[in-house]
């Protein structure tokens, strides 16, 4: 499974790698304190999810997993480490100090504006078109003279992990990062909240898309509670 055109440019997707378990790997793994399982996941498994999810009661989720390849802008990258789950234990990323090839940046359609009583949020004004349209070619040229002077570097002989350093943060890095099912939705809880930045809230969009094929059950019992929780 796959999501592509994430940000609407064409370079940045979530795939899916592999995956293991799914809704009835959940309440098997709770019901296995009671020496029972079940072999479709019916009514009464429903009820379960529904109970541990409401409750807090997540480790059966931690059966299942995901393994995701992910491309996506540095700046979103950076946000995306700061989940222990996802940054410290179980992700690998492209490298610069090993390899200069396929070097991409996002440029973004439009500005959002700063929001006046929120320090860390953008609001859903939009910059006018004129000044979106220099701001957009200003970017533009700015990575490609950042790329330049970093090939340039290179040409003369400076190392990859000095050289680096000059790339923008609009730069898109890929990587595999891999999460239990508690885990990533706590995650998607995070990312897919109004307050969270737009760009990671489309992100989270998309892993969802993904993870509905999975454990469809799950997911669909999970979304209702979110909703009632923000409404």
């Amino acid at each position: 499974f796959m999501t592509d055109n994430v940000l609407g440019d064409n370079i940045g997707f979530v795939r899916l790698v592999s995956s293991m378990g799914d809704d009835l790997n959940i309440v098997n793994a709770a019901r296995v304190s009671y020496g029972k399982s079940s072999e479709e996941f019916g009514d009464k498994d429903r009820r379960l999810v529904t109970y541990l999810l409401k409750n807090s009661h997540t480790s059966p989720l931690e059966h299942v997993m995901f393994t995701f390849n992910v491309k996506v802008p540095l700046f979103i990258e950076r946000q995306w480490q700061r989940h222990r789950t996802w940054a410290f234990f179980s992700l690998n990323e492209v490298s610069r100090r090993y390899t200069s090839e396929n070097i991409e940046f996002y440029i973004p359609d439009k500005f959002r504006i700063q929001s006046t009583d929120n320090k860390q949020m953008s609001t859903d004004e939009l910059l006018n078109e004129h000044y979106t349209a220099v701001i957009k070619q200003t970017i533009r040229e700015q990575c490609e003279s950042a790329l330049e002077v970093y090939n340039l570097m290179l040409h003369v002989g400076v190392a990859r992990e000095i050289a680096r350093g000059i790339l923008p943060q609009f730069m898109y890095t890929n990587f595999y990062a891999s999460v239990d099912l508690h885990n990533l939705l706590w995650f998607l809880e995070l990312r897919r909240h109004p307050h969270s930045q737009k760009e990671i809230q489309l992100y989270a969009e998309s892993i969802e898309r993904i993870i509905e094929k999975i454990v469809p059950n799950t997911y669909s019992i999970w979304s209702s509670l979110m909703e009632e929780k923000y409404k």
